[in-house]
């Protein structure tokens, strides 16, 4: 590729930031009520601080940490006697109007979210308190069609929305390669096809799409359709690593609840733990809250191609979301953020250091 590994880095890193334009895209309602396995979440033992602790997630690959955690009771377990009840959301912005609203906690969510309603309160409303998970995103193509890198121009790409993360990604990865898009439309030198993540797999089988920048289980699930893995945006920063996915809890919550939000991060750092040492039996827990959920579990060619392309870990990769805020200002998507006091790790870092880990760092934005 013509540009350098820097550069390219740098511009998918505005990524994660363009949502902060489209919060009128969230989905209504503030989520639905996930059923729970009364054997595995019945709370026991003495109650901490709060009766109750509302945990939202998305039900996709990229929250495992959360899929796994709720459905072998290692958060509940954590939590003794304080219930855990969960809610899921299909779009960020639905579950930061969640978290304001107070129907929510504690929730995992996106960079951009993140950013997004941090900013848009004044730094009033959350705080980032960990990480969950790195990484699983990939440009994915018709191999008949598309050969190389060069051979995108001109060719039909879809992003899951306006916007998204993945949607800056691609629009910043074209401009590095000298093409012109225009980012409302999608139309240019590439045609960007927003594409909800649900239709775009038979989007690409009717080849109205001739590939997709995307997260996981979407790439893998086009790869399962005769797709070919053209890039992964994981070798394209740093370490491979860059934040999918954060934890995020309400600061009210925070102040008043300290041990129930210690608690949730125990269980966080042990779930990210068993998963790391039990690769399959964690893809199969997964997969199993994946179908109570959806009431359809992935297949297994789609659930094996995705899960190695994600990372579970507890370092919220701090300046990977500065990064990424950076750029999505430098591309004219952002009005400079503050982001300062974004994070606050203390409570995760105790959980770590109880645990015999290694602390992790808040580039410079932690709360003071």
């Amino acid at each position: 590729m013509p540009a350098s590994r820097t550069t390219l880095r740098r511009s998918l890193a505005a990524a994660a930031a363009l949502p902060l334009l489209i919060g009128a895209l969230a989905s209504c309602g503030y989520g639905s009520e996930a059923k729970n396995d009364e054997k595995k979440v019945a709370a026991e033992g003495e109650k901490l601080s709060a009766d109750t602790v509302r945990l939202g997630y998305f039900p996709n690959l990229t929250h495992a940490t959360a899929l796994v955690g709720d459905q072998e009771g290692i958060f509940q377990k954590e939590l003794g006697g304080t219930q855990l009840k969960v809610s899921t959301f299909n779009a960020g912005p639905s579950e930061i109007e969640a978290l304001n609203a107070g129907s929510i906690d504690i929730g995992f969510i996106g960079p951009s979210p993140s950013i997004n309603g941090y900013t848009k309160s004044k730094g009033s409303n959350l705080r980032i308190v960990a990480g969950s998970a790195s990484g699983g995103v990939k440009l994915v193509v018709n191999p008949d069609k598309i050969k190389t890198l060069d051979d995108i121009k001109g060719k039909k790409i879809a992003t899951p929305q306006l916007g998204n993360t993945q949607d800056v990604a691609f629009l910043n990865w074209i401009s590095e390669k000298g093409w012109k898009v225009d980012a409302q439309s999608g139309k240019g030198d590439v045609s960007v096809v927003r594409t909800d993540n649900k239709v775009t797999p038979d989007a690409y089988k009717s080849g109205s799409i001739d590939g997709a920048w995307v997260p996981e289980p979407t790439a893998s699930k086009l790869v399962s359709e005769g797709a070919k893995v053209l890039l992964d945006e994981s070798d394209l920063w740093p370490d491979k690593k860059f934040v999918i996915t954060n934890i995020i809890v309400s600061q009210k919550f925070l102040k008043e609840h300290p041990d129930v939000v210690e608690a949730v991060l125990r269980g966080s750092v042990k779930t990210n733990a068993w998963i790391n040492a039990n690769a399959d039996k964690a893809k199969a827990s997964a997969n199993a809250k994946l179908k109570e959920l959806s009431g359809k579990a992935l297949g297994d060619k789609v659930i094996d191609g995705a899960w190695p392309s994600i990372q579970f870990t507890n370092d919220p990769l701090a300046a990977t979301l500065q990064a990424q805020a950076d750029h999505a200002v430098k591309a004219g998507l952002l009005k400079q953020p503050d982001l300062n006091g974004i994070y606050d790790l203390k409570p995760l870092n105790k959980v770590l250091k109880a645990a015999g880990q290694p602390e992790v760092a808040d580039a410079g934005l932690g709360v003071k």
